[in-house]
């Protein structure tokens, strides 16, 4: 791996150390998860003692301290593994234990945090229904007071990590059913997978991320107490949108992770197999797929390193995270389809990687925001600062 001089020597050391570890740990077992689609929760421990969960996370909760750019490129490697070990860290860093740490009380910090970040509790986080996908805010699940607690009943849909984790954090109605207020009448409550009435339903069959488990998850009368609910019970919705903002570079990070695994493989390829007496990176039709790869690959970087300073500078800006989002995550399905018809009929046969990359790579374009989403976040960004000036 070449060194990267936009990075510091610390960041340089990151990058090292989650690319040792995906090329030795993830790399051999990647292939064998995916044709089993069995969770890969014996890593999850090594990762632990790596710090991978809790990188976000201050010290005095136990975290490494670091910044977005540091996760990010640690992210990137973790996913040039394997992506769906990438899925699992990012949602567990990007969404729940940020809600909890923006928008949590210091009894919340305290209790959850520090097991968050030393790998003891695995994050999910929760927002999808059957009829909210893309028009999130008409979920369905509701959060009724009772007493000073609340009871929960609904289903929820596409939760990542939500088999195995410890820990759900999730968007439900908190307004009624005759005073409906869209965003504005959902709450975010932190839920202990173990709570009597939740339930963990139907492990979806994806054609890719087949390792990590994405499920439905149930609430039948399921009681927790005034210490479940994340911040004011009316604001759960945005402060999902501010937590997708920084999961979305994660996104970024694991698409820029598929496409490079997929041109790694590529230029080797092309290299040692030779049609017509030549090795086939010699034919010009070819060596430019190879060129335009490489050269969308560095946009894709220089968009989310970007995004992922103007972060840690405090300048966070939700168009620049779709435009990361969007770009990385399409660059990845076009690299890895390239990767295929580069590699031609072997292409297409599991033995070889590129066509799990494939699989993978699709995704990225969908959770968290479709590529339609961003393209409209995008545009309504610019007039809305068109409007301002």
């Amino acid at each position: 791996m070449k060194r990267d001089y936009t990075l510091s020597e610390e960041q340089e050391q990151i990058r090292q150390l989650a690319r040792d570890f995906a090329e030795n740990e993830l790399r051999p077992r990647a292939a064998e998860w995916d044709r089993k689609a069995e969770f890969h929760g014996e890593i999850l421990p090594l990762m632990a003692e790596l710090g991978f969960f809790g990188m976000l996370l201050p010290e005095e909760y136990d975290g490494l301290g670091l910044g977005m750019l540091d996760y990010l490129v640690a992210l990137e490697q973790i996913a040039w593994g394997d992506a769906s070990v990438a899925i699992t860290m990012s949602v567990h860093n990007s969404l729940p234990t940020q809600m909890i740490l923006k928008y949590g009380n210091e009894e919340q910090k305290k209790k959850w945090l520090p097991p968050m970040a030393r790998g003891e509790l695995l994050g999910a986080f929760s927002l999808s229904e059957a009829g909210s996908g893309s028009d999130a805010a008409s979920l369905q699940a509701k959060a009724e007071r009772d007493g000073d607690g609340w009871v929960l009943n609904g289903e929820k849909m596409w939760v990542t990590n939500g088999g195995e984790a410890e820990l759900l954090l999730v968007m439900l109605r908190t307004d009624s059913a005759g005073e409906r207020r869209g965003a504005r009448g959902i709450g975010a409550f932190i839920i202990p997978t173990d709570t009597p009435g939740y339930e963990v339903g139907k492990k979806e069959d994806k054609t890719g991320l087949r390792s990590s488990e994405t499920v439905s998850v149930a609430f039948n009368d399921c009681r927790v107490g005034p210490e479940a609910l994340l911040g004011d019970p009316d604001k759960g919705f945005v402060y999902a949108l501010s937590s997708l903002e920084g999961g979305r570079l994660g996104v970024g990070a694991q698409a820029l992770g598929i496409a490079e695994a997929a041109f790694d493989h590529t230029v080797k390829y092309a290299g040692e197999r030779r049609q017509f007496g030549r090795a086939i990176k010699d034919f010009q039709g070819l060596a430019f797929k190879i060129a335009d790869m490489s050269t969308r690959i560095e946009a894709s970087r220089g968009l989310l390193y970007r995004a992922a300073r103007a972060w840690d500078a405090g300048r966070g800006d939700m168009r620049l995270s779709s435009m990361t989002k969007l770009y990385a995550s399409e660059t990845a399905v076009w690299v890895t389809s390239q990767a295929i018809n580069i590699f031609g009929g072997y292409g297409f046969m599991k033995e070889y990687p590129v066509e799990k990359l494939f699989r993978d790579a699709k995704v990225t374009e969908i959770y968290e925001g479709t590529s339609e989403i961003q393209r409209t976040v995008i545009t309504r960004t610019l007039y809305q600062e068109q409007v301002k000036d």
